[in-house]
């Protein structure tokens, strides 16, 4: 253990901080359901976006990004697209717009605005929603607090502590009584604050990662002056050809069985299999966790999409320094470090808290740490807010209590959490790592998510019994496909997985009528989504012969891809700029600023327009 007096003073004022804070917002965050769950909708579209960006700023994401980088260089800033995270561009340049007309509070409350009240399978295409949206938070839960206690047991091991405490610990449950011990800390924040207090405890850890990040950067570059990094040929090479073509046998031998085990030798395949994955899922619309509660809680539907747009533009460059900072220190010292873990195999996941312990200095490591603990506490406090409102709002107040006073459905809020936080804590001691979750979570739950949410705001007949039935064959068979098929093969039966939740949806659809027609109009005419809408056009313009439909699809699409660049490029630039690829920072640089250009023509000027 490296950690000095000032580290832990610095770590402790930081949890001290978000004690207070959450203390500070009680009272604001208690006015009313919405003012607890969404800030009264009166923040900002900036500090939301920067908030945002925080609660991607994880440390189980983090994590998984260093060890990528350390196995497949530059290639590895295509392997996100698995989320996606180019979904971003997708909210950014229209759908943050759409989701956030509806004037809803969750995801299961939109529903009422597409398919109504009453009516066949509004129920159940409700209910679904909410069980979709809950078994994600807990996943998203299971997924940080594994990564957290896996990061901690490396600076604070289990022999310095165990004789303090009145319990015994099998070495398997360590990171997990760590992972117990900082989720208490997110709670009491994240449930007595609400919104308010996150989106400020998420200000303040995006200020302290930032300083953190630029500084590991920085001492990477130092070191990395006059070497050579021993990496195999191409890994300095973003692109690829079928096979991913990167040899490790001679320099780390171990790399090669990583890289097996994950399943992208045929990276090619597996790249395509991403993007066809990736574009529906952005399709889709955002799923029912903390990034739409964000957009929920934005001012307008312009600031809905301005600020999707800054979640990437203050997101990437500022990780992508930490990332590959980090992955250069442990290249330049994969020998000093043991990345074996309690079994013996090697744990690539280790890789970041590894050369955080060993190679930074005094204060700055305190720092660093402070800032991924705050990545934690943002991710967790903001998922748990998420699960909080489709509880309360959805379940609660919609079926037990509709009559219920602003104190009691405070009270609520705050049980909720507790129950929340002690079921996601539970599945975290089961996940065997931060990987497998992730797969399950991208490539399975999510892959049962698309269809549904596709149709949902591009056709007119699709009703609330297709939505229910659609995501409920989904989620089954994602459940299934994640019991019988290895983490890292999902993503190849994806198409199955999406070919059979289409069927339910087109099914399901015809099973019952349409939706009726008065809400139809409403949504059409409120949120205006182009697709296949031309009945209702019809009907609308019928009413109302001045109406005109969206045809901004062509120029939608065109920002898509413009967007798709930009984000590419604001993730290698830092990658470039510290492996001194002096050419290549050159040619990005040119692409960035010609997309910004465009974009703000086709964007940024033109915000009202759909």
């Amino acid at each position: 253990m490296r950690l000095h007096l000032l580290d832990l003073l610095i770590i402790a004022a930081y949890l001290l901080a978000t004690v207070f804070i959450g203390l500070y917002y009680r009272k604001k965050a208690s006015l009313d359901k919405d003012s607890y769950m969404l800030g009264g909708r009166t923040l900002p579209w900036y500090k939301l976006g920067l908030s945002d960006a925080s609660d991607m700023f994880d440390i189980s994401g983090t994590m998984w990004m260093v060890s990528l980088c350390f196995v497949y260089g530059m290639k590895s800033i295509w392997i996100p697209w698995l989320w996606p995270v180019f979904n971003q561009v997708f909210l950014m340049m229209y759908l943050s717009r759409w989701l956030r007309r509806s004037g809803a509070s969750t995801g299961a409350e939109w529903l009422a605005t597409r398919f109504g009240q009453k009516g066949p399978g509004v129920g159940a295409s409700h209910q679904v929603v909410i069980a979709f949206a809950l078994l994600s938070c807990l996943g998203f839960l299971a997924y940080g607090f594994v990564g957290l206690g896996k990061f901690m047991e490396i600076f604070i091991p289990w022999e310095l502590v165990k004789g303090y405490v009145p319990f015994d610990v099998a070495p398997q449950y360590v990171p997990h009584v760590y992972g117990v011990v900082f989720t208490l800390f997110a709670m009491f924040y994240s449930i007595v604050g609400g919104m308010h207090s996150i989106v400020l405890g998420d200000l303040i850890k995006y200020a302290i990662m930032t300083v953190a990040c630029f500084a590991i950067a920085t001492i990477a570059y130092l070191n990395l002056q006059g070497k050579q990094l021993a990496v195999p040929e191409g890994w300095f090479n973003p692109f690829f050809g079928w096979r991913l073509g990167l040899d490790w046998q001679r320099i780390i031998p171990e790399v090669n069985s990583k890289i097996s085990s994950d399943g992208y030798s045929l990276f090619g395949v597996f790249f395509m299999m991403m993007a066809f994955k990736g574009v529906f899922a952005s399709l889709a619309g955002p799923a029912p966790n903390y990034d739409m509660q964000k957009i929920l809680s934005t001012r307008s539907p312009e600031d809905a999409s301005k600020m999707s747009g800054f979640v990437s533009i203050i997101l990437l460059p500022i990780r992508y320094s930490l990332i590959i900072g980090l992955t250069v220190l442990g290249l330049l010292y994969y020998q000093q470090m043991n990345l074996k873990a309690p079994d013996g195999t090697i744990d690539f996941e280790r890789i970041l808290p590894l050369t955080i312990n060993n190679f930074l200095p005094v204060g700055l490591m305190g720092l660093v740490l402070t800032g991924l603990l705050g990545a934690f506490m943002g991710t967790f406090s903001g998922t748990v807010n998420a699960a909080q409102a489709y509880v309360v709002n959805d379940i609660y107040l919609k079926y037990i209590n509709p009559q219920a006073s602003t104190s009691r459905i405070i009270s609520m809020n705050y049980l909720v959490g507790v129950v929340v936080v002690a079921v996601g804590v539970a599945l975290g001691f089961i996940a065997k790592d931060v990987n497998t979750v992730l797969q399950f979570i991208v490539s399975a739950l999510y892959g049962g998510y698309v269809a549904s949410n596709v149709l949902k705001w591009h056709w007119w007949r699709f009703n609330a019994t297709g939505f229910a039935v659609g995501m409920l064959t989904g989620i089954v068979a994602a459940m299934i496909f994640g019991v019988l098929i290895p983490a890292g093969n999902l993503l190849y039966w994806f198409p199955l997985l999406f070919g059979i939740s289409l069927a339910g949806s087109v099914l399901g659809t015809y099973l019952a009528p349409p939706t009726e027609a008065k809400v139809l109009h409403t949504f059409y005419k409120t949120v205006r989504p182009w697709g296949f809408w031309g009945p209702v056009l019809t009907a609308v313009q019928a009413e109302d012969p001045a109406f005109q439909p969206n045809r901004n699809f062509g120029r939608n699409m065109f920002n898509i891809v413009l967007g798709i660049i930009a984000q590419l490029c604001l993730t290698i630039l830092p990658m470039y700029l510290l492996l001194s690829q002096h050419v290549p920072l050159l040619v990005t640089v040119v692409i960035l600023v010609a997309v910004g250009a465009v974009l703000k023509k086709t964007w940024w000027e033109r915000l009202g327009d759909d």
